[in-house]
């Protein structure tokens, strides 16, 4: 199956439908917001109980109270996304940053090398992190934990930083495997 306008990944499975009114209203929620669905909301909505799963532990990480900023979570995002060369995460997480950023530049620097990009050593601290964590999560060792601390980040900045790290690796992973397209309206975004 090919990608097209009515299917967000190139798996032939369906949304389920009718939708239930909680995933419904959390659609009508997005559209209201973001101006569509996202992508790999429709691909996760084939099983309901999976896409309250992921979008429990997405909200969670990226919108609940942390010590890290949107931008600094959307800058992980696209640093791991850029490192796995994850097409859906690249475009969608890089329209996030120039949205909370107000610099198109450095959505795009952080999509083609995040080392480019004018970043504070703070941030720099967290993306070293991430990118080795990615590449090598074996290789953690605690002098890497205390660059974070020496940087300016808590424990529970830590925690958020691998667990931010974390989820994208996995969902970089399902939607190159399964061939998910972003929506066509990231691209213009925020530009």
């Amino acid at each position: 199956m090919t990608n097209d306008a009515h299917s967000p990944t190139a798996l032939d499975l369906p949304m389920v439908e009718p939708l239930p009114d909680a995933t419904r209203k959390y659609f009508d929620i997005c559209t209201e917001k973001l101006g569509m669905v996202p992508n790999v909301l429709r691909a996760y909505a084939f099983d309901i109980g999976k896409l309250n799963a992921f979008t429990s532990m997405y909200n969670d990480l990226m919108l609940a109270d942390s010590g890290l900023s949107k931008l600094e979570r959307e800058m992980i995002a696209v640093a791991v996304s850029s490192l796995n060369r994850c097409w859906y995460c690249q475009v969608a997480h890089g329209a996030a940053v120039r949205q909370l950023s107000g610099d198109p530049v450095l959505g795009e620097a952080l999509v083609m090398n995040w080392r480019v990009a004018p970043l504070t050593a703070k941030q720099r601290a967290m993306l070293d992190f991430a990118e080795k964590l990615t590449l090598s999560s074996s290789r953690i060792e605690e002098a890497d934990r205390q660059a974070l601390r020496d940087a300016g980040f808590s424990e529970r900045d830590i925690w958020d930083i691998a667990s931010v790290t974390g989820f994208f690796n996995m969902t970089n992973r399902v939607a190159s495997a399964t061939g998910m397209e972003p929506n066509p309206d990231y691209h213009g975004a925020h530009r």
